[in-house]
Order: structure tokens, then C-alpha cells, then sequence
């Protein structure tokens, strides 16, 4: 069975043919990063409105890529939500017009679950079952995994999430958008013991996370500062904020894995390709005697062929979740949980 999976969330563009018995066949994406740059963050109209000129290009260079034509499509998966509402319409749009004309049927994609599942495409997948740790820009959460469409919410943010964190902590240093990765990249060269920061929620009875505490304790201390900072002030700063959000999403995984005795933790998401927090959780992996599985860096943010594959994983559990009903519909707010019988 080969599936077609579009992405459309949020600022990336992503399209993907996944075969269940040839593996991903091709996938292309395009990045927004360089557009809403100027606005320092994403604008949802421009974002929707490249997403219509992107598309039908990238499925041209995917099926070119993959060398089958559009007839040899079994089913075209799409990201139904959550995202923004907007561009969630393109991809939808695309994908249910697509199927109409070639007469396959389609399958709405929840967007973590895509990136819960990623994963799964790297050449040593984890077996279920598994912890897995989401966590991006808008969500961090943790989860059990105990199979497709099986999944048990463990923990997960009160506030702001990690990404969120990272990239309102990296404006308040005045570094550019995508704050996160730039913020990372600067705390390498941060001295660890000028800036305590606080972590939130360390030593909570639960595993659910907060960092909004943490981006305000940025704040204050950029503002004791009598004057502009200087280059290695703002990594000091850098480093004690990535020092302190690592700590808590490594000390948060270990007890997850602690309280359900497995020993195998996925990272999915956006954070996941943070190399500050993968040496962390590799370092407690061998410490601790668990297995850490990430997806490719390729795969960690937005894209296609996580959406193929968590359709293809889906349509092989319940065909009969594959419809031919093209009025679709999106889920801007789409809480994961809701999924597992759907």
C-alpha cells in the first residue's frame, strides 16, 4: 500500500509517499522560516497562502522523486490538526480534492501523532511499548505507547511549552527567529555558573511540566543588566536557561520510565533534534541502563513523512478508518487523546 501524506500545521510544508512494504519511497519540504523572519514569528494569512503555492509543486518533485504516478496512490493521508486553522484548510483541501479525482479514499492524521510515530522511520526503531517525550514549539507532553492508536497521556505542560520557552527566552536576548536552535547555539559557549535559573516543577509529585516561571526568570535577570548585554553576557544567560529546561525534561523522563518500568524513551518533536538535551538523555540512558530512540534530524520538525506513515500505520491497524467522504473538515485544537479509538 503506498500513502500519500500532506503537512500543513503550521510554517513548514511537507509532502511524503510512503510504501508498507518498500519504506519511504520520497518526501520534499519547504520551510517558512526565512519569510516570517522579518515578522519574528510565524504570521498564520502568509503562512496559509504559501502553503497554496508550495504544494502541487512539492507532490510534482515527490511522485518525480519516487518515480510512480498519482494512479499508483493507494491513499492520501492528511494533517487534520491541531494547527493553525488556515493552513490546516490547504493541506486538507489538497489532499481530499487530490483523492476525489483519482477516486481514493483519504485519512485525517492528528499532527502529533505524526511526530509521535517518527520515530519509527529511523533504521532502529524502538519497539513498543515506550515512553515517548513530545516535545515542540506549542506542545511538550509525556506519553506511554503501547502501540498504534494506543496511547496514554502521562504529563504535560500547565503553561508554556518547551519550544515556546526556548524561542520567547531567545527574544528576550534579541536573537533572531527561530529563537530555539539560536539560543542552543549560544549556550555552548555560556558559563554554567553565573545564572541559577529555576526548574519548574522539578520535584512535583506528577509529570506535568511548567516554563513560564523560567522564561520570567530570563527576564529579570536581562534586566538587571545596567546596560546592553554583551555577547558573553547573553550566553551566560543562554546557557543557565538551557541548563535549567534540560534538567527538568531529563529528570521528568526518568521518572516516567521509573514509575512504568520500561526501558525504552522516544523523543518526538521539534526539541528533539536540541543536542544539549540528547546528550543529557544519552548520558542518563547509559547511566540508568534505558535506550533512547530519536527520530532523524530531518524528521524532528514538520514534515511529510511522518504523516504518510502514521497514516499507513493506521489504514494496515483499521482499514475501515479509510473513507471516501471529501468533505473535509480541520481541528485546530485536537486534543491526542481523542484519537486512540478513532
Amino acid at each position: 500500500m503506498i500513502v500519500l501524506g500532506i503537512e500543513s500545521s503550521c510554517d513548514e510544508t511537507g509532502v511524503a509517499l510512503y510504501d508498507t512494504q518498500h519504506g519511504l519511497l520520497a518526501h520534499a519540504l519547504h520551510s517558512q522560516i526565512a519569510m516570517h523572519q522579518e515578522y519574528g514569528g510565524v504570521v498564520p494569512e502568509l503562512a496559509s497562502r504559501d502553503h497554496v503555492r508550495r504544494a502541487l509543486p512539492l507532490l510534482r518533485q515527490t511522485l518525480e522523486q519516487a518515480q510512480i504516478s498519482k494512479e499508483q496512490i493507494d491513499a492520501i493521508a492528511y494533517t487534520q490538526g491541531p494547527g493553525l486553522a488556515g493552513a490546516l484548510l490547504v493541506g486538507s483541501s489538497v489532499a481530499c480534492g487530490l483523492a476525489l479525482a483519482l477516486g481514493k479514499p483519504v485519512i485525517g492524521i492528528h499532527h502529533l501523532e505524526g511526530h509521535l510515530l517518527s520515530p519509527l522511520l529511523a533504521s532502529e526503531p524502538p519497539d513498543f511499548p515506550f515512553i515517548a517525550l513530545l516535545v515542540s514549539g506549542g506542545h511538550t507532553q509525556l506519553m506511554r505507547v503501547d502501540g498504534i492508536a494506543e496511547y496514554q497521556l502521562l504529563g504535560e505542560t500547565v503553561d508554556d511549552a518547551a519550544g515556546e520557552a526556548f524561542d520567547k527566552s531567545a527574544k528576550l536576548l534579541g536573537l533572531d527567529y527561530p529563537g530555539g536552535p539560536a539560543i542552543s547555539r549560544l549556550a555552548v559557549t555560556g558559563d554554567a555558573s553565573i545564572h541559577q535559573f529555576p526548574r519548574p516543577m522539578l520535584h512535583s509529585k506528577d509529570l506535568n511540566f511548567s516554563f513560564s516561571g523560567l522564561k520570567t526568570a530570563v527576564l529579570t535577570a536581562v534586566k538587571k543588566y545596567p546596560e546592553a548585554l554583551s555577547d558573553s553576557d547573553k550566553a551566560n544567560v543562554a546557557r543557565g536557561f538551557v541548563d535549567a529546561i534540560i534538567d527538568v525534561l531529563v529528570a521528568k523522563c526518568l521518572t516516567a520510565l521509573k514509575q512504568s518500568g520500561l526501558k525504552r524513551l522516544v523523543i518526538a518533536g521539534g526539541v528533539g533534534a536540541n543536542q544539549q538535551l540528547r546528550t543529557a538523555l544519552n548520558g542518563a540512558g547509559v547511566k540508568k541502563r534505558f535506550k533512547v530512540y530519536y527520530p532523524e534530524l530531518e524528521f524532528c520538525t514538520d514534515n511529510g513523512a511522518m504523516i504518510a506513515f502514521a497514516g499507513a500505520m493506521r489504514l494496515q491497524k483499521n482499514p475501515s478508518l479509510a473513507t471516501y467522504d471529501y468533505s473535509f473538515n480541520v481541528k485546530p485544537r485536537w486534543p491526542l487523546s481523542e484519537i486512540n479509538d478513532s
